[in-house]
């Protein structure tokens, strides 16, 4: 259930009523082919609620018997929404796509691809697993606006995390004018995450050095809640008691530690704790597309919404496009505070003799992606500025930052100033009565899908309408 509010639903009327130009009628077809297109790109922050809209579009389009894809670059992302939406239904499913899925065009062309996280689009569609004739010949973002009639962009330029992202609005921009189409432009202003702060945000953005504005000590302003723990021990307890009470919640960290994958065979495979600060050892979460520890530690894909992975790191990977009532972030030491500057550093491995697991010989980064030779210091930096920012922005009531490194830890100190709950931490007692109403049940087996949804919408309450 999402209730578009404000900018919100003012971008999703105008798609729509776009869309009834530009397709026509699905009932009555034309008896010659229309190849009319239309490009609409939606840009907003994290937490502007770019996915609620692209989401809604795709049941407003897909009750008016559309063709539809919902289409992202993130494995965890499209897993999370498959998991925790779709119930295992397996027309849902099939509806999700990635960026790479569009190198052979569908004939006919899809009614409508939504394009989610397109900050996420590559130059090309290369993987060295996909067979010759899946790999992309040309631009990524071709593939797409060759995919569909009508086709929708949602971007957020300060989450690209990988050298090889190159989603940007003159990107899009310049693909679609190639083909004679003037895109619809559209930002999202207004917070929904974080609290709804506004300020948060703002101030993640200066502590991280994307704004060039000075950091401020952080102002409570009873929308966010911020502190800094002085141990990962007090971290995690703070997290787990928060889960425990009620909220969601989830420990991430910067790609600071080597990533062993689940060692051993069959269901009893099991994580090495990689994530090793003084005496507090904890796995990522699992790199692995099935169930391991005999059914205890989930597919990385649904780390982020399975109960169970409360008992495993995240990284930003598997939490970019997700957010949690409260999120431990743990800053290490790719991105360290030196002479009030930021500084940027790479790692480098070593081999445990005892389990021959991989481990910390020099900190810094050990994202595989940032390992490029040619990389340079500048991309680096960029990188690993947004990557924070996305683990920093995940968080809906509460973030709780820990740093490895003595200095950046006193920095973050100074910026969070005193530490005032002001009754946010959402433990049962002080929850509003509406926010005690438990989840709704999963449902089990085989449910009927309406093609048409739009009758199902007075079953819901006042403001809202039904996604699924």
């Amino acid at each position: 259930m999402f209730a578009l509010r404000g900018k919100q639903k003012e971008v999703a009327e105008d798609v729509l009523e776009r869309a009834s130009f530009i397709l026509g009628d699905p009932d009555q077809p034309g008896l010659l082919d229309d190849d009319r297109r239309a490009v609409f790109i939606v840009t907003g922050g994290a937490g502007t609620g770019k996915s609620a809209v692209g989401l809604e579009l795709k049941a407003e389009f897909e009750a008016a018997g559309r063709t539809v894809k919902y289409a992202s670059g993130s494995r965890a992302f499209n897993g999370a929404l498959q998991e925790h939406v779709g119930y295992g239904d397996k027309e849902f499913k099939e509806s999700f796509a990635y960026f790479s899925n569009f190198v052979t065009p569908p004939e006919p062309p899809l009614d409508v691809l939504i394009c989610d996280e397109a900050h996420r689009l590559r130059d090309r569609t290369t993987n060295r697993y996909l067979p010759a004739e899946r790999q992309g010949t040309k631009p990524q973002v071709d593939e797409l606006l060759d995919a569909s009639r009508l086709t929708v962009f949602f971007l957020d330029g300060s989450q690209t995390v990988r050298p090889n992202e190159v989603g940007t609005v003159n990107l899009i921009e310049n693909a679609a004018k190639a083909r004679g189409i003037v895109p619809a432009r559209h930002e999202l202003t207004d917070q929904y995450r974080c609290g709804g702060s506004d300020g948060y945000v703002r101030w993640v953005r200066d502590i991280l050095g994307l704004t060039g504005d000075e950091p401020r000590t952080w102002t409570p302003d009873g929308l966010m809640h911020v502190e800094v723990a002085d141990s990962p021990e007090e971290l995690e307890r703070i997290i787990r008691a928060e889960s425990e009470a009620g909220a969601s919640a989830r420990m991430v960290a910067g790609f600071c530690w080597p990533w062993t994958k689940p060692r051993g065979k069959g269901k009893g495979r099991w994580l090495e704790a990689d994530v090793r600060i003084g005496d507090w050892h904890q796995p990522w979460n699992a790199d692995s597309g099935s169930w391991c520890e005999n059914g205890t530690v989930p597919p990385s894909k649904i780390w982020s919404v399975n109960p169970a992975g409360i008992n495993q790191i995240g990284c930003v990977y598997t939490a970019q496009g997700l957010e949690w009532d409260w999120c431990g972030v743990i800053m290490g030491e790719d991105m360290v505070r030196r002479d009030g500057q930021w500084a940027f550093r790479r790692g480098k491995t070593r081999k445990d003799p005892e389990t021959g697991a991989k481990r910390v010989a020099v900190p810094g980064s050990f994202d595989p992606r940032l390992r490029w030779k040619n990389l340079s210091e500048e991309d680096f930096a960029r990188c690993i500025r947004h990557a924070y920012h996305v683990l920093m922005t995940r968080a809906s009531r509460a973030t709780v930052l820990y740093s490895t490194d003595e200095e950046t830890q006193a920095y973050l100190k100074e910026v969070v100033g005193d530490v005032q709950i002001h009754g946010l931490r959402p433990t049962w007692d002080n929850l509003p009565p509406i926010a005690r109403v438990p989840h709704l049940s999963r449902p089990t087996g085989k449910r009927n899908r309406s093609r048409n949804r739009k009758t199902k919408q007075k079953q819901t309450h006042p403001g809202q309408r039904r996604l699924f």
